[in-house]
């Protein structure tokens, strides 16, 4: 069976072209919305400073810059626009991959927007609500109560912005796999002989992402690791279709 407007047809510059359609509308959807973000950002922010504010002083962060709290309230809008852009860029990754899917696959284009918007909003739900009140607990709270955290806007801002994003874009395994096994280039077997290599790069890789903890890691590594044995499902129930044609 082949592909339609199958990619292998295109030229390099045409997969270049393509690609910068679409990178270009996720980041105009991105800009327009943190535009609006930016017009709530005192609401933002006090979403942003949340997880942290029950460990400091005086309630608040600090700031040692003429420019730093301007720049932090424009990160923090960046940001919200990022994630409430989230279904627009999915849909736009969607349309850059769908020609190399067969035409019935295609039919799938709504559950893949539906589950990466899912999926991320997940990840981020999951490192907002668990992640960071463990972590924090533990890291601002370590040596006893004689020592008190001063905690730079900027410095906060990096940390929260970076790993948020790294964990709403890891808990988009089973959608990236799957799709790599709709185009053939995965299969349940090839998941299930690199299982301990997964399970390996899994753990570097939390080690790396998360705050200096064993226990972000371990909060890290348990979803992936089951979100990895939920891959391997899926992949086998959509993937195998490909190898059987």
């Amino acid at each position: 069976m082949e592909k339609p407007n199958s990619p292998d047809d295109y030229t390099l510059v045409e997969h270049l072209s393509e690609l910068r359609t679409r990178l270009v509308r996720s980041i105009i959807a991105i800009v327009v919305l943190a535009i609006v973000a930016w017009n709530y950002r005192d609401f933002f922010f006090s979403i942003v400073r949340q997880p942290i504010t029950p460990y400091l002083p005086e309630g608040g962060l600090i700031y040692t810059a003429v420019q730093e709290s301007f720049m932090a309230h424009l990160k923090i809008s960046i940001l919200a626009g990022v994630i409430m852009a989230c279904p627009i860029w999915v849909y736009q990754l969607w349309m850059f991959i769908a020609p190399g899917l067969y035409k019935e696959e295609r039919k799938y284009g709504i559950w893949f927007i539906f589950f990466g918007s899912a999926l991320f909003l997940s990840g981020i739900s999951f490192v907002y609500f668990v992640v960071y009140p463990l972590a924090f607990e533990f890291l601002l709270n370590f040596g006893g109560a004689v020592d008190k955290a001063m905690i730079r806007v900027d410095d906060y801002l990096s940390f929260f912005m970076t790993t948020t994003l790294v964990f709403g874009m890891a808990f988009e395994l089973p959608l990236v796999l799957t799709i790599l096994g709709m185009m053939g280039i995965v299969n349940k077997q090839l998941l299930i002989a690199l299982r301990r290599y997964a399970i390996i790069i899994i753990c570097i890789m939390s080690a790396v992402i998360t705050p200096p903890d064993v226990m972000s890691m371990v909060l890290l590594v348990l979803p992936l690791y089951g979100l990895y044995e939920v891959s391997i499902i899926l992949v086998g129930i959509f993937g195998q279709k490909i190898i059987e044609d």
